[in-house]
């Protein structure tokens, strides 16, 4: 077995990297790359070519699909999406990863958080700067460190950045899928805990918009010939969120409602949205039949029109026996660089979920240490940046040298 000293030449590139890295991620926070910000994920989409186009993988643009939103108003409408950045180098080599990561923030161009600040000499607080920019940054430098390897011919890797994950990935998942069967495992860097603790097991989650709509009437004069939107929605709500609970592990959240006008009109629409997290696949058909019955009981009536959209996007990753494999071998690496590696199961979602459907096991909070993100107080651990770059390198490295199992194939040879 090969030492974290016998691969210390390799590390050793990361070992003044720190100030360019920084640099680097205050330069992508800067650009504000919201999910909607379309001019924003261009620019960014540019930056990160440049940057990962150093590694000397064929790179392409992929166009992403539309998504498919719901208006205040009800009316249905497809949403453009930023295009999606793909790497791929020795895609035949005996060990190959997938890694993945997603440029597009939760902040839109009107957001008030748009500076950094410095909160000590280690800590930034920066839009994007721990989900996920310094997490893309991770990614970046491990790669760099295995091209510099002599074990660099042993792996193939495939890099797919998209620009819509924090609205679901509903134009990336499909893309995300095929990558996934081209991989034995994967990486994704979303970002640890500031200790350092990573997500083991995800639940699944869902994102759904009922549309309902009554009939409008002067609220004093004729009252009677009015069919409330409101009201209706009121009682589809009280329904679907008494389902929380109902399974192990399943909520549900009423997060927005959409319609209504002034005190003297019958209001004729309503939009509820909602957001379902499970942690059992088979959840995801019950939750969706009780969902559309509720739906029937209002579209049934006399002067009422319901209709449910969305569905479930992120299923749930559960801790399979080669996924603890992976995080052994990722205790392991950890280790042998005085890290302890911990894990535990969490209720959030990311590409992870979709990427584990997909059959692979896939560690997916790689990026740097952090908190507090998709608020102004999202701040990032700068000492960690070097410190996962070389986590993610060794992990690979000794994957590649044959140290540590594949966690893609540990199951097979268990088998065998």
């Amino acid at each position: 077995m090969t030492s974290q000293s016998g691969f210390a030449s390799d590390l050793g590139f990361l070992d003044d990297k720190r100030g360019s890295m920084t640099e680097t991620l205050r330069a992508w926070c800067a650009i504000n790359s919201g999910s909607g910000n379309l001019d924003g994920l261009k620019r960014m989409h540019g930056a990160l070519a440049d940057a990962f186009g150093a590694l000397g993988a064929d790179i392409e643009t992929l166009p992403t699909a539309p998504h498919e939103i719901v208006t205040p108003e009800g009316e249905k409408q497809q949403k453009p999406i930023g295009d999606m950045l793909r790497l791929v180098k020795r895609p035949q080599a005996p060990v190959r990863v997938l890694l993945t990561g997603h440029m597009d923030t939760v902040f839109p161009a009107d957001h008030p958080f748009q500076h950094e600040k410095f909160l000590d000499a280690d800590t930034l607080n920066a839009p994007g700067a721990a989900d996920m920019k310094g997490g893309l940054l991770v990614m970046l430098y491990a790669l760099q460190t295995i091209e510099r390897s002599s074990l660099a011919e042993r792996i193939g890797f495939e890099v797919l950045i998209n620009a819509d994950e924090e609205i679901g990935s509903h134009g990336s998942a499909s893309m995300l899928t095929e990558a996934a069967k081209r991989a034995q495992f994967a990486c994704v860097y979303e970002p640890a805990l500031a200790d350092g603790t990573l997500a083991g097991a995800r639940k699944g989650s869902g994102n759904f918009a009922a549309i309902i709509r009554g009939k409008s009437a002067h609220a004093g004069r004729e009252h009677h010939l009015g069919r409330n939107a409101i009201a209706a929605a009121a009682e589809f709500i009280s329904r679907v969120d008494s389902l929380t609970g109902a399974r192990e592990g399943l909520t549900v959240n009423v997060a927005r409602v959409d319609g209504g006008g002034p005190n003297n009109v019958v209001p004729d629409m309503a939009v509820v949205r909602f957001n379902v997290r499970l942690a059992e696949p088979e959840d995801a058909a019950w939750f969706d039949a009780e969902a559309r019955k509720a739906i029937a009981a209002i579209d049934s009536r006399e002067g009422y029109g319901a209709e449910l959209t969305g569905g479930f996007t992120r299923p749930p990753k559960p801790m399979t026996p080669r996924l603890k494999a992976f995080f052994e071998a990722l205790k392991t690496a950890g280790d042998e660089l005085g890290l302890a590696i911990d894990w535990k199961p969490t209720g959030g979602c990311c590409d992870g979920n979709n990427i584990a459907a997909a059959g692979i096991p896939v560690i997916d909070t790689l990026g740097v240490r952090g908190a507090h993100i998709h608020s102004a107080q999202e701040y990032a651990c700068l000492d960690s940046l070097v410190e996962r770059a070389k986590l993610s390198a060794l992990l690979l490295l000794k994957i590649a040298a044959g140290d540590i199992p594949n966690p893609g194939t540990v199951e097979l040879k268990e088998a065998g």
